[in-house]
């Protein structure tokens, strides 16, 4: 009956506060990829708009390249976040 007579009393948990380095190169991350999301489409749209001539395939190719960019950014920007908060 010991067990019941001592109060219950919480355990200090050890606090682990946000990374504020990592969380300011996540944001980073997250504004580099925001441009890239809006440029490639209009790259690719632009690219499939000028069939006729040579830039179908610069546009295309570059408007592929940014799109790759802007998906690598995101992840390796959220994952940056996570890390800094948990």
């Amino acid at each position: 009956m010991k067990a019941l007579e001592t109060p219950l009393m919480p355990t200090k948990m050890s606090e682990k506060h946000t990374n504020k380095e990592l969380l300011v190169k996540g944001i980073k991350y997250m504004a580099i990829t925001l441009p890239l999301l809006f440029l490639a489409p209009y790259l690719l749209t632009l690219s499939f708009m000028n069939k006729e001539n040579e830039f179908l395939y610069i546009f295309g190719g570059i408007g592929i390249i940014a799109g790759g960019f802007a998906i690598y950014f995101f992840f390796k920007g959220i994952k940056t976040l996570m890390d800094s908060i948990f």
